[in-house]
């Protein structure tokens, strides 16, 4: 259940198996959160969530499919990320670690020891990293605990290593896509798994929008034997056709109300404790012409986070969590037709930022984000032609798995920041031996990767059906 890249992803694995497959979907398209859609004015094409994919170009289960026959093609923007400061100063995350330690001038050498003993190794140790906590021994174990090591730190803890601010700024905004206070453990492993993916795969988007990752995972299932079918919105697992195996990919609340008649009443209680975290608040923009950044490497990054200080952004994402208004928000911003012309009329361009508000929020952040954005690139609002706001409640209703907007669906919080949704040693696993939990909520967490999905599907395999080593990528 759920036509997202996690169940889009669970069914190929399944399929791949030689098993027959059917996926329903509530809405009248696939994707979930990586869809694209007209949201402002014909010709504008959006994506209303998911945009930029560090995940999906170095994702393993992906890497085994052959999407690019089913119309997957990758965008590489010049640079990955910029990230502006109001001296004019500015910390790029290139493609090369060596370009960017240079552009961090003193922090360079630090940035050098962060990085360099992964770089080469990203792809033999990120199966590992995309794994469930307790899922084995680890394909690379001396790689993957050196960089456990690092990753279980708070990024507070990492950007003391740091002296200027760029360096500073640059790490907060790298663990700020996690949703989670500065001072969150595992905070400084996002930070360094984002730019370690930078180096090794870019930051690239798909031509054509998000949907093309999930219209190629469609596609690619189709040739597999497997059926999907829309606009089919089911209230109970009882509505399905009977099976061997469910794999729902919703939320820990979604499952509840699927399948928690069928649940042990532990686990019931387990899940009604199911912590979500801060919302995203976004607005997509269509513009008569290019962000006006004072910063020309901004003008040449995929993607632009906006945050004047390191305290800045700390204090921003304190007060999402601690359920404040935003006032200075930290925004996380792109600009995609500057790369691929086919998103909107000729000389115009789509736009979009993102800020994090506290869980269902009911205010509007508008003002308060394109203020920021004026910070940066003054005369901004004289290009809007149109934009589409879409707060929490917007969020969830185009998306119920982001419940109360949290698109992360689930806090980065004590445990939960290792285990989710659970403590189990199957994360995949929900007490019924037939039913799954394949969404988001799972290890790895979030991001358009689809390793949840496949996971899941492997351990429905190896649970159910006995199968060990199908459609493995790790």
């Amino acid at each position: 259940m759920g036509a997202g890249p996690n169940g889009l992803t669970a069914a190929v694995t399944l399929a791949r198996a030689g098993l027959s497959v059917q996926v329903y979907e509530a809405e009248t398209t696939v994707g979930g959160g990586a869809r694209t859609e007209e949201l402002t004015l014909p010709g504008f094409w959006h994506d209303p969530c998911s945009a930029v994919h560090p995940l999906a170009a170095a994702s393993p289960a992906f890497e085994t499919m052959p999407l690019a026959e089913h119309g997957l093609e990758w965008v590489h923007p010049a640079r990955p990320l910029a990230h502006p400061l109001l001296d004019g100063s500015v910390a790029v995350l290139d493609r090369s670690p060596q370009v960017t330690a240079l552009g961090l001038g003193k922090d360079g050498y630090g940035y050098r020891r962060l990085v360099l003993p992964f770089v080469d190794h990203f792809r033999r140790f990120v199966p590992d990293v995309l794994s469930a906590p307790l899922d084995g021994v680890p394909r690379s174990p001396l790689r993957y605990a050196r960089f456990g090591v690092e990753a279980a730190q708070p990024v507070s803890l990492l950007a003391r290593r740091f002296r200027t601010e760029p360096g500073r700024v640059l790490l907060a905004g790298l663990a700020a896509h996690s949703v989670a206070p500065l001072n969150t453990p595992v905070t400084g492993g996002v930070a360094l798994l984002f730019a370690l993916a930078a180096h090794a795969v870019g930051w690239p988007f798909p031509r054509g929008g998000s949907r093309a990752i999930s219209n190629a995972l469609a596609s690619y299932l189709a040739t597999l034997g497997g059926t999907v079918y829309l606009d089919r919105r089911i209230q109970t697992l009882a509505e399905l056709p009977r099976a061997r195996a469910y794999l729902l990919d919703v939320s820990p609340d979604g499952l509840l109300a699927l399948a928690g008649y069928r649940l042990p009443l532990r686990r019931v209680r387990s899940l009604r404790r199911y912590r979500y975290g801060p919302a995203a608040f976004k607005i997509d923009y269509a513009l008569a012409g290019p962000v006006p950044w004072t910063s020309p490497e901004a003008s040449r990054a995929g993607t632009v986070h906006l945050g004047a200080n390191y305290h800045e952004i700390s204090v921003a994402l304190n007060a999402a969590m601690a359920g404040r208004d935003p006032q200075t928000p930290f925004l996380i911003t792109a600009q995609p037709s500057l790369f691929d012309p086919t998103r909107a009329p000729a000389g115009k361009h789509v736009f979009w930022a993102y800020a994090h508000v506290p869980y269902a929020w009911p205010g509007d952040a508008t003002e308060a984000m394109e203020r920021q954005i004026e910070r940066f690139a003054p005369g901004f609002r004289d290009l809007v032609l149109a934009r589409n706001v879409a707060g929490p409640a917007e969020l969830q209703r185009r998306n119920a798995n982001y419940v109360g907007g949290d698109i992360a669906c689930g806090a980065f919080t004590g445990l939960q920041t290792l285990f989710r949704p659970t403590l189990s040693a199957v994360p995949y696993a929900t007490g019924d031996p037939s039913v799954f939990l394949c969404s988001s909520a799972t290890p790895p967490g979030p991001g358009v990767h689809g390793m949840c999905g496949h996971r899941a599907a492997r351990a429905a395999l190896r649970r159910v059906f006995g199968i060990t080593a199908a459609a493995d990528c790790g």
